[in-house]
């Protein structure tokens, strides 16, 4: 430590030496600045601006046609208490098509819903503190996201699940909304399930709040999202798009 400020101070005063006053006031005050050790505020906005990058980026890359529905790693499939609709499809008329026609609906319930979602998501950002800072920045790859989803996720639910709902009950393909398909196609299993047939066989009937369960499913994709973008920054400086990502990011680096 005392060898390293030895060699600033020694750099400093060469400067005064060789370069003229103006010069070496600039030149001076970026080294002072560049070595000037990061604040809380520093960290802090460094911070909020990663995710609001990650963030930003992410409800563009979801929030367009097929920006759920093909990717593979956030894709919307039927509820775990469809899956006896999935391996019994076979059994109702046309249930292939249909089935796939509910799930390329439902991803663009959620397509549709995230972008209209990002300026509140970027508002929840706002509720990181200066006292987070330090331990979010040396924290795992992810720390920032798992802040993010620890105090936002129950708010941002709320926020989130209208716009949902809205696009779930919106007329999307062929003009039959979201809701619309899942209701025919969990009726259509209900009557089988109901059934004597049914009931002999052991089939249950599928009950779920659907727009809740696409909620759930649409943050998880876009906190996924985050999370990727988040540690692009944290290990690729090109990813760093502004000088306080560059400052604050870049102390990771050294």
């Amino acid at each position: 430590m005392i060898k390293n400020k030895s060699r600033f101070l020694f750099i400093v005063f060469f400067l005064i030496a060789v370069i003229s006053n103006a010069q070496f006031k600039q030149l001076a005050k970026k080294l002072i600045e560049d070595n000037k050790p990061l604040s809380q505020s520093d960290i802090v906005a460094g911070l909020k601006e990663a995710l609001v990058v990650g963030t930003n980026k992410s409800a563009d890359i979801l929030g367009v046609t097929d920006g759920y529905y093909k990717d593979e790693l956030v894709k919307i499939l039927l509820p775990p208490e469809a899956d006896i609709i999935v391996k019994n499809i076979n059994k109702i008329s046309g249930g292939s098509a249909l089935l796939e026609d509910v799930l390329l609906k439902i991803n663009r319930a959620a397509e549709d819903a995230v972008s209209e979602a990002k300026p509140i998501f970027i508002n929840s950002i706002k509720s990181m503190t200066i006292s987070d800072g330090f331990e979010i920045l040396k924290g795992e790859d992810n720390a920032a996201t798992q802040y993010l989803h620890k105090t936002t996720y129950n708010q941002l639910f709320e926020l989130y699940r209208p716009k949902i709902k809205a696009s779930v009950e919106k007329k999307l393909v062929g003009n039959v909304s979201t809701d619309e398909s899942w209701k025919q196609i969990t009726g259509k299993w209900n009557d089988i399930a109901k059934s004597t047939i049914g009931q002999i066989a052991g089939f249950k009937p599928v009950e779920i709040e659907l727009d809740e369960y696409l909620t759930n499913k649409a943050l998880d994709g876009l906190f996924l999202k985050i999370e990727a973008e988040e540690k692009l920054i944290r290990k690729n400086p090109a990813a760093r798009v502004s000088n306080i990502l560059k400052k604050v990011f870049g102390s990771l680096d050294k």
